[in-house]
C-alpha cells in the first residue's frame, strides 16, 4: 500500500489500538475500500485477528481502548467504538462507550457494518463443540451426510482439509469431498487441527 509509510509515521510505528510494535499491518476500516490513509488503521496481528473475527475476543487485550479511543484519527475512533460495542456486556466497556464521543459522520461510519448489533460470538463459525473455525482448518464429519445433487455419501469420520468459511452464513463452511466442493453445516463437524 502506497500510504503504509504515512500510517507508520502517524502511529509512531506501533499498533494504533494497543501500542504493540510486533507484526504490524494496515487494516482497512469497513465498509470503505481503503483508498485513503484516513480510512485505515495500523494494527498488530493480535488486534487484526480479533477485528476480522478469526480469533475470539481477548477482553484483557482490549483494555487498551481506554487510551486509543481518545485518538484524533477518526478511523481509530470508529474501530474503538465497534470493539467496545462488541464487548458491551463488560462493565468497563459499557462505561467507555458512554464516554466516547463520535461526530455524526463518524458515528454513521461506525454503525455502517452492524457490528454493534450482535455479540461477537454470534458472528463466528463454530464446530459442534463450540470451537472457532477459520479458513484453512481441517474438520472431521460427526454425521454421515448425503451430498445433494450427487451420488456422494460422506461418511462419519471423513476428514475435510483446507475448509473455507461461507462469509454470509456462520452455520456453513465449504470443503471438498471426493474432489467435489460442497457446503457443510458446522453443526455436523468437529475441528481436527
Amino acid at each position: 500500500m502506497a500510504f503504509e509509510t504515512q500510517l507508520k509515521e502517524r502511529s509512531g510505528n506501533s499498533c494504533e489500538l494497543c501500542q504493540s510494535t510486533n507484526d504490524l499491518s494496515v487494516y482497512t476500516v469497513p465498509p470503505d475500500g481503503g483508498s485513503r490513509p484516513d480510512t485505515c488503521v495500523f494494527v498488530c496481528d493480535k488486534c487484526l485477528a480479533q477485528l476480522d473475527k478469526k480469533e475470539e475476543i481477548d477482553v484483557k487485550h482490549w483494555s487498551c481502548l481506554s487510551g486509543s479511543m481518545w485518538s484524533e484519527v477518526p478511523a481509530v475512533q470508529v474501530v474503538s467504538w465497534r470493539m467496545l460495542n462488541r464487548m458491551k456486556n463488560e462493565t468497563w466497556a459499557a462505561d467507555l462507550i458512554d464516554q466516547l464521543y463520535l461526530d455524526d459522520d463518524n458515528l454513521e461510519w461506525a454503525k455502517a457494518t452492524g457490528d454493534h448489533l450482535e455479540s461477537d460470538s454470534n458472528d463466528m463459525h463454530r464446530d459442534c463443540n463450540g470451537a472457532v473455525l477459520v479458513s484453512g482448518d481441517s474438520i472431521t464429519l460427526t454425521k454421515s451426510l448425503d451430498v445433494k445433487g450427487s451420488q456422494i455419501n460422506a461418511k462419519i469420520g471423513t476428514v475435510v482439509k483446507n475448509i473455507k468459511l461461507v462469509s454470509d452464513n456462520t452455520e456453513q463452511i465449504e470443503g471438498k469431498i471426493e474432489g467435489q466442493s460442497i457446503i457443510i453445516l458446522t453443526k455436523y463437524v468437529r475441528k481436527s487441527n
